[in-house]
């Protein structure tokens, strides 16, 4: 069966706040109405959408859906919302079909949601997602506690409210007065509607602070942390010092490498590398290119770094491990931190560098080289 989302946004929302209805104002860069409109139009069950707008918005509405390439078919609304409806289903096409009436000012509606919706249909004329009351009630009068009231059965209303078009067609057109919403319209017309589960998320945004509270779901739900690992080797050599993260750590061998070998930090710039699913040091700056020989290995970390910051990322943390009898890096674990944080652009308290023996196992127990082990992590707001 066809499904359409209709969505209703005619309404002005002057508790919101704001110079413009509130179905307009931004939330975490878009317009409400477009996170709303857009979330629909992606779901593959959805087959077309018609918005209610109040005559007054066109040149607001062209705003909130510019660059998104939707086809939406859109109509007047009425003085009241069960009016605003009416038009709205008036514009749908066909006679069957299902169709999802939804509040614009919900911008936080989940695919999961919808799915439960259109799951219930199947079996039902009228489907509404609600959340179980679970805070105790009371009636009160003249800011008075008068007596408790009995929370049992009773449920919070969200929607998309969802109907088999016919149906909620003549329910509507037979109703006379007002609704609190479509379901109240649909039980006036004696039709069964299944409760679904609803979603706390699912707000919608009637206040200013509704405004911070989505905007913190929205950071929960689209925030993409990512995880990279880093691994190096460098073999002792002749020399009196190696540099690890930066600094200069004095010893009787240095570390062999195309670069300064500075294994610590070539741990590190693999790891954010990894987290990017974007290869290692070797592919960014290949050893058989001569202009990187001997070259600082800060000029490895920056870029990453950099890269990171260009797609989105930034650095919540890295993790290092050195693995060496000597030098020891306790004393100089510090300097380390400060140089990598500086260099990375994050706090010290965001870096960690330590380390660890083989128990004289391996090379690195017979003291022929340093080992790293080197885990970063992403985060995109």
């Amino acid at each position: 069966m066809t499904v359409t989302a209709l969505i209703v946004a005619a309404g002005r929302g002057t508790r919101a706040g704001g110079s413009r209805p509130k179905q307009y104002q931004p939330l975490m860069g878009r317009a409400v109405l477009a996170r709303t409109l857009a979330t629909f139009a992606a779901h593959p069950r959805v087959d077309a959408l018609v918005a209610v707008l109040h005559p007054e918005d066109d040149d607001l509405f062209a705003e909130a859906i510019a660059g998104l390439g939707l086809n939406i078919a859109t109509v007047r609304g009425g003085a009241t919302r069960d009016a605003s409806v009416q038009a709205g289903l008036a514009a749908v096409r066909g006679e069957d079909g299902l169709v999802l009436i939804h509040d614009g000012a919900r911008p936080l509606v989940s695919p999961q949601l919808i799915d439960r919706i259109l799951e219930a249909l199947e079996t039902h004329p009228g489907a509404a997602p609600a959340l179980p009351v679970t805070d105790a009630l009371w009636r009160g009068a003249e800011g008075l506690v008068v007596a408790p009231h009995p929370r049992e059965g009773l449920f919070r209303a969200q929607t998309p409210q969802g109907f088999h078009l016919r149906a909620i067609r003549a329910a509507h057109a037979a109703h006379t007065g007002g609704a609190a919403d479509d379901v109240e319209v649909a039980l006036g017309a004696h039709l069964d509607v299944a409760i679904v589960r609803g979603d706390e998320d699912n707000l919608k945004i009637t206040h200013p602070e509704d405004f911070t509270r989505a905007a913190r779901v929205l950071r929960e739900r689209d925030m993409d942390i990512r995880t990279g690992n880093g691994f190096d080797v460098h073999a002792f050599c002749e020399g009196d010092g190696v540099i690890l993260c930066g600094i200069k750590v004095p010893h009787d061998k240095a570390l062999k490498g195309h670069s300064d070998a500075d294994v610590g930090m070539h741990a590190v710039t693999d790891a954010i590398y990894g987290a990017l699913a974007d290869g290692d040091i070797g592919q960014h700056f290949p050893p058989s290119d001569p202009q990187w020989k001997g070259a600082p290995s800060d000029i490895f970390l920056k870029h990453a770094v950099a890269l990171a910051g260009e797609r989105g990322y930034r650095i919540s943390n890295a993790d290092l491990t050195l693995i060496c009898e000597q030098p020891k890096i306790g004393p100089v674990a510090g300097a380390m931190r400060a140089e990598m944080a500086r260099l990375m652009g994050i706090d010290i308290d965001r870096i960690s560098v330590k380390a660890t023996t083989s128990e004289r196992l391996g090379f690195t127990g017979r003291q022929e080289g340093i080992a790293a082990l080197a885990t970063v992590t992403l985060i995109k707001p």
